[in-house]
């Protein structure tokens, strides 16, 4: 099939734009001023989650009880939201701790919306494959699942936006914890199911939150990619007449564009 542009009644379609790689992260003040705001985003969860582990201990952990996920028992179906932030031990949190606030650091570190909203995501993937997956009579409790889904997203991030860091972010985050992969598989005790379910909703959230702004951007230069090789874009210049001489009208120039006031002086000198 073509991929050229098809015209149809009178007018043309552009070509689909597809974004290029890219490794850019941005101003390095703003990459430091972001990774700031999700180190503190990320000491912040751990402290609530360790004065929540306190309190459940000291409690002889009945927050657990009645806080925790309860499969396919639809009354305690909103309880999915609050089991990330419960643990059965400290054993339990000790060993969420570091991979959540590692992980947690690396998704964040682009942009904290993003972030919340793919925390989101894998709370309700990883909760909800828990209450429709895991064993009966049981109940569960555990950052776990959240830890895969920022495992996932991760690992996958770099390839929905072409980014070239992130792609090798995410291999080195893989290699560095590939044997976190084995819990992913029915164990004693461990709900894998969270894990699975989670580490789908990292993924799911890199599609659904891929980076849309620079094809859009492409979209609308596109009409800018048919201006002649020289000409800035927002310039409109005069077609030439048939003997060779630009025509008497002024060049229309965008007043957004960031040499505009150059093309005015040009003009005015009749150039």
């Amino acid at each position: 099939m073509s991929k050229d542009p098809v015209a149809s009644g009178g007018q043309t379609r552009p070509a689909r734009t597809r974004k290029a790689w890219t490794a850019d992260l941005g101003s390095a003040d703003t990459v430091l001023a972001t990774a700031r705001k999700a180190f503190f985003v990320m000491l912040a969860f751990l402290i609530l989650i360790w004065v929540i582990q306190i309190v459940n201990a000291l409690n002889h952990y009945n927050l657990s009880h009645a806080y925790g996920i309860y499969p396919r028992d639809v009354g305690r179906l909103p309880d999915i939201l609050t089991a990330p932030f419960l643990h059965a031990s400290w054993t339990h949190i000790e060993g969420n701790s570091g991979p959540l606030f590692i992980f947690g650091f690396i998704a964040a570190y682009r942009g904290l919306g993003k972030f919340f909203a793919v925390t989101v995501v894998v709370i309700l993937t990883s909760g909800l494959a828990a209450w429709f997956f895991e064993a009966p009579l049981s109940y569960g409790v555990g950052a776990s699942g959240v830890v895969f889904g920022y495992f996932g997203y991760i690992m996958v991030r770099g390839l929905f936006d072409r980014h070239v860091i992130d792609v090798l972010v995410g291999a080195v985050m893989a290699l560095c914890f590939a044997y976190s992969f084995a819990v992913l598989l029915p164990h004693q005790g461990i709900g894998w199911q969270a894990h699975v379910g989670g580490i789908a909703g990292g993924v799911a959230s890199g599609w659904i939150f891929r980076d849309r702004g620079a094809r859009a951007r492409a979209r609308a230069a596109g009409p800018a990619s048919a201006i002649a090789p020289g000409t800035s874009a927002g310039a409109a210049i005069e077609p030439a007449s048939p003997s060779g001489k630009q025509s008497g009208k002024k060049v229309t120039v965008d007043p957004s564009n960031p040499r505009a006031e150059l093309y005015k002086q040009l003009d005015d000198m009749g150039l």
